[in-house]
């Protein structure tokens, strides 16, 4: 049984947090997920293709020993889940559904594997080909990762990589923000942004990071070389050990008084001069 929608609470939208059960609201995945109940269909997906799911909720109260398989499955394949009010399980489905206790969000677009993703990179470089790699550290906004990967298409960039966690997946909303180039783009999740930068290192690929408190501009980089740029959330930017473990940190010189560009702006900016300075 499977549906989309876009999810609400009140006249609220509901943004891509990973929030702490309150029994006055809900926890909730990344809006417009593809949603999945019933026992049966859940783990299906948690067999076939668990990479694709953001998030389990299963009713409080559940039988454990019909629900030990979804738990051990979602366990071993590092798949969040919470226990919640049954009746808080029937905003997500269609009238007169049974959701038999069990509701899981999926992505809208498949993911891809990381390490797979990886020995590519290994392979280009191996070969004399500059990969050029983009990492996301905590983008929330739907909007925001849509059209950072419609950009990230139109550069040809290798691939992108993005945290399980606290941050936003390939929901519907973001496929359709990206104008399609979700079918088109290498987006692989890790559990580790900090590992994942220092696998990238041992591959020799640098690992440039933006900041706006950093003095070296974009312009200073030498974006021929392997590189994988890395961007902050749209509120914090990086997180500290994410800046400390990069090669090096940049930032885009704003001459007005806002100091700081839109995450999928700067993305632009920043890949485009990347690919202007690989065709000279």
């Amino acid at each position: 049984k499977v549906f989309s929608r876009e999810s609400k609470v009140g006249n609220r939208e509901l943004k891509g947090k990973d929030q702490r059960f309150d029994k006055r609201d809900l926890p909730l995945p990344a809006p417009a997920s593809q949603i999945i109940y019933g026992v049966l269909p859940v783990l299906e997906i948690l067999r076939a293709k668990p990479k694709k799911i953001e998030k389990i909720l299963i009713a409080e109260g559940g039988h454990e020993k019909r629900l030990s398989e979804i738990f051990s499955l979602a366990k071993e394949n590092r798949v969040q889940f919470q226990k919640v009010p049954r009746q808080n399980l029937t905003k997500f489905v269609e009238p007169g559904a049974n959701h038999q206790g069990v509701i899981a969000f999926a992505a809208s677009a498949d993911y891809y594997e990381a390490d797979k993703l990886l020995e590519e990179i290994s392979e280009k470089i191996r070969a004399g080909e500059k990969p050029l790699l983009v990492i996301l550290d905590g983008v929330e906004d739907p909007r925001n990762l849509g059209a950072i990967l419609r950009t990230v298409e139109g550069a040809g960039v290798d691939g992108v990589f993005i945290p399980e966690r606290r941050a936003v997946g390939l929901n519907e909303t973001v496929a359709k923000s990206s104008a399609g180039a979700t079918e088109y783009v290498k987006v692989a999740k890790v559990t580790n942004l900090n590992r994942l930068i220092e696998d990238l290192k041992e591959r020799q690929v640098w690992v440039v990071g933006t900041s706006f408190e950093t003095e070296k501009s974009y312009l200073d980089w030498d974006w021929k070389q392997p590189t994988a740029l890395v961007m902050g959330s749209e509120g914090k930017g990086l997180h500290r050990l994410v800046a400390e473990n990069c090669d090096m940190l940049i930032k885009i010189p704003m001459l007005g008084k806002i100091d700081s560009l839109n995450v999928s702006v700067a993305t632009g900016v920043i890949l485009f001069e990347a690919i202007r300075r690989r065709n000279l």
